[in-house]
């Protein structure tokens, strides 16, 4: 054995009779510190339980040389909150580390299909840890239960659906079935089974989370959705800016608000033209014959938002929200056949990093977002929910930030509140503060955001055309990039 040296050794280890005299002698010199049962480590300052916590792999197989990690353990990787880690070892007493517990249980040793895990230990296969997590456990003491409950089961699998497909479901089944009887956990298996079935909409079972009830009820949702959607509900209700009166009130000035909101709206979403161009499409009916998909994505969004009358409807139900935004929608992609105007997605849509609802997921999400939005009661929080929630889901294969920017302003024209534009000098702040709450839940910047902008457009003199248009280029409105910022209009 080459000679011992606590410079060398891991961050924390366990004593043993070969290095115990070295790991004495190391200890009177301070360069290492006992911690706990046998266990010493290095790092001289750090908090006891910090450091095992963050080792706690490598320290299994030196307590437990045959350990197999199973149980709730198996699933989360990671110990319970109480410090618990689940051992079946043929050494069956517990060992107490700060801030840790090795908590060993009698059972089938490691088979073929559990896996090799670090410090040679081996982890239980994913279809063996559902197969044993199938057993209720009770906490005692205050403990964390060996085993995770009902709920949290269907939670995992609902996530494991959602994120990877039935297929994967599928595939777990499978790999259960096939050890079932090597492990004795027939009955086991006949839940997990009937459970799968339930989620997958090929059997009857009853199920306990609220996951698990709406995937049998044949409404499935998106629970992070909903989090995120708990999360807006609870900033916007501490958010009740002043009113703030529409400030466009002639035939006149609603179209030229209309025309820069259709503008900016496109524009944002990457359908660019001049102000020019924009102005002979909408009011001229000039389409070029060039880019006439693009010209209709303007002209369609301007027919919506400049109809004073269908953007006064609001929804009174999902069934109402989900027709409108058909509808809505319909009337946007008209000259896009190929994105299925009217219609929601087939297929999983993203930007970026960020990954939108599953297509079957929709209709649920939708239906669970309404419910914090219909409680809400101020136009602007009522505006801001419905942005986020359209933007959120995410339903259609295109055009969903100009439908969500949509829904959001008919909020405030119902109400006769100044309606809200991100005009271009702003995108990069819009959707920065999109991708904080998508991320992150960071609803407030969002919320704050949106203010401004509602502000700045009440500033803007909408009476005529050119009016507005100057006023949006002495504000800095159109820059793109880094050109510059918006400008607060002069008074």
């Amino acid at each position: 054995m080459s000679e011992f040296s606590p410079a060398t050794c891991p961050e924390v280890l366990v004593s043993h009779t070969a290095i115990s005299d070295a790991v004495y002698e190391a200890v009177g010199r301070g360069e290492l510190r006992k911690i706990g049962s046998r266990l010493y480590t290095r790092n001289l300052t750090e908090d006891p339980e910090r450091l095992v916590r963050r080792n706690w792999y490598h320290l299994i197989t030196s307590y437990y040389p045959d350990a197999l990690i199973t149980d709730r353990t198996a699933l989360e990787n990671k110990p319970a909150e109480d410090g618990s880690v689940f051992l079946v070892s043929e050494k069956g007493s517990e060992t107490k580390l700060p801030g840790l517990t090795l908590r060993p249980r009698q059972g089938a040793k490691a088979i073929d299909s559990d896996r090799p895990f670090i410090g040679g230990a081996r982890l239980a296969s994913t279809a063996r840890a559902y197969l044993e997590n199938m057993r209720a456990s009770r906490a005692r003491g205050g403990r964390v239960p060996r085993t995770l409950t009902r709920e949290e089961l269907e939670q995992r699998l609902d996530a494991m659906l959602r994120s990877q497909g039935e297929g994967t479901l599928n595939k777990l089944r499978d790999d259960a079935r096939a050890i079932t009887s090597e492990l004795g956990l027939e009955a086991e298996y006949e839940m997990l089974n009937d459970l799968i079935g339930a989620f997958l909409g090929t059997r009857e079972a009853k199920t306990a989370s609220v996951v698990g009830k709406a995937r049998t009820a044949g409404q499935p949702f998106d629970p992070d959705r909903i989090i995120l959607f708990e999360t807006l509900f609870g900033a916007l209700r501490d958010a009740i800016p002043a009113p703030r009166p529409a400030s466009a009130q002639t035939s006149e000035a609603i179209a030229t608000l209309a025309f820069f909101e259709a503008y900016f709206s496109n524009f944002i979403e990457g359908t660019e033209f001049s102000v020019g161009e924009a102005r002979e499409i909408v009011f001229e009916g000039a389409i070029p014959t060039e880019r006439p998909e693009d010209a209709h994505d303007v002209l369609g969004t301007f027919r919506i938002v400049s109809d004073m009358q269908d953007m006064s409807i609001l929804p009174a139900s999902a069934d109402e929200l989900d027709a409108l935004l058909r509808r809505r929608h319909a009337t946007l992609m008209q000259a896009r056949l190929d994105k299925n105007p009217g219609e929601f997605k087939t297929k999983v849509n993203q930007a970026g990093s960020t990954v939108f609802v599953a297509p079957e997921l929709v209709k649920g999400t939708l239906e669970r977002g309404f419910e914090f939005y219909r409680a809400l009661e101020e136009p602007f929080q009522r505006a801001v929910f419905m942005m986020l929630l359209v933007s959120e889901v995410h339903p259609f294969a295109d055009g969903n930030g100009r439908t969500a920017r949509i829904m959001m302003n008919t909020e405030l024209i119902a109400a006769r509140q100044e309606r809200i534009i991100i005009p271009t000098a702003y995108r990069t702040d819009y959707i920065g503060a999109l991708k904080a709450f998508s991320q992150n839940g960071h609803a407030t910047p969002l919320i704050r955001m949106l203010d401004v902008a509602q502000s700045y457009t009440g500033m803007i003199d909408w009476s005529t055309f050119d009016r507005a248009r100057a006023m949006l280029e002495d504000t800095n409105a159109f820059a793109e990039g880094n050109d510059g910022k918006l400008r607060v209009p002069k008074a």
